[in-house]
């Protein structure tokens, strides 16, 4: 099943695309694809809805984030382990967490806001986790149980703010449209191997990043019952879990956004993302 939400920034209404891909409205069915609509129970009723009777949406309706309502975006950091050789860092012995402000969050194909005198705007696509119930001390054999679902994340990033600033990276990561989600919320028998999703980023239409999750040095399931000793994880939080190789800060010299320019990436079975790089309305 594949879920998304559609309409004005701020005035989403849940959507459901049906089997010959046409977008279908759920808002007679679900408030939201948000918290409690993300138990197991709830979803069981979506996915044995007949679509047929659902409003279909016309062409061009806006998407936004796949999820609403987000209470918390959590960051897994150098989760790759040919992305850290780029880096030039040693891969982490323990998962790399951080919060990325939920105020960040955006839809898959939004303007992406360069802030003011930033030049080091960076990219990161990434697989994202969305929890379906309440993860608290749960054992990684039991983790994936405690998933919704999967979608395609872009971890807009300011270098300069995240890695040349005292304090943590969470400055970095947080800026308004720096958190592309979407276009939909597939289902985990939708996806199949968390561990097995082929992700891609261009921009301008050159080849930037390329990399499979089977790389990852921490597993969907390990990450899920890692930060379950730490923080309960409850239904609607989202887990960006991590980048491949091919961020701009890792070529050499580094290649950084600036105002025009465009990024498209993609995940398998997760679906297309586009975003144009514009000034914020910050400078105006």
């Amino acid at each position: 099943m594949k879920l998304f939400r559609h309409g004005p920034p701020g005035a989403e209404k849940p959507g459901l695309i049906d089997a010959h891909g046409a977008l279908r409205d759920l808002s007679g069915v679900v408030a939201d694809i948000a918290g409690t609509t993300l138990t197991p129970d709830s979803m069981a009723r979506l996915a044995a809805l007949d679509p047929s009777g659902l409003p279909e949406l016309p062409s061009g309706t806006r998407l936004g984030p796949c999820v609403g309502n987000i209470g918390n975006v959590i960051g897994i950091g150098l989760n790759y382990a040919d992305h850290a050789a780029e880096a030039g860092l040693t891969p982490p012995g323990q998962p790399i967490v951080f919060n990325k402000h939920s105020g960040a969050i955006s839809g898959p194909n939004d303007d992406v806001w360069l802030p003011p005198g930033s030049l080091k705007l960076d990219w990161e696509v990434e697989l994202g986790v969305v929890i379906g119930t309440r993860a608290w001390h749960v054992r990684e054999s039991d983790a994936l149980d405690h998933v919704a679902g999967y979608c395609l994340v872009n971890d807009v990033s300011e270098r300069a703010y995240q890695m040349e600033m005292e304090g943590q990276w969470t400055k970095g990561k947080g800026y308004p449209t720096h958190g592309p989600i979407g276009p939909w919320l597939v289902t985990p028998d939708e996806v199949g191997d968390p561990q097995d999703v082929d992700l891609w980023l261009d921009v301008n239409g050159l080849p930037r990043q390329r990399g499979n999750t089977r790389t990852m040095i921490f597993g969907v399931a390990h990450i899920v019952s890692y930060l379950s000793r730490f923080m309960a994880l409850q239904p609607g939080d989202v887990i960006a879990t991590g980048t491949p190789p091919g961020v701009g800060m890792g070529h050499k010299p580094p290649l950084y956004l600036k105002a025009g320019d465009v990024m498209t990436l993609g995940a398998s079975g997760l679906g297309e993302q586009r975003q144009t790089v514009v000034p914020s309305p910050a400078t105006g």
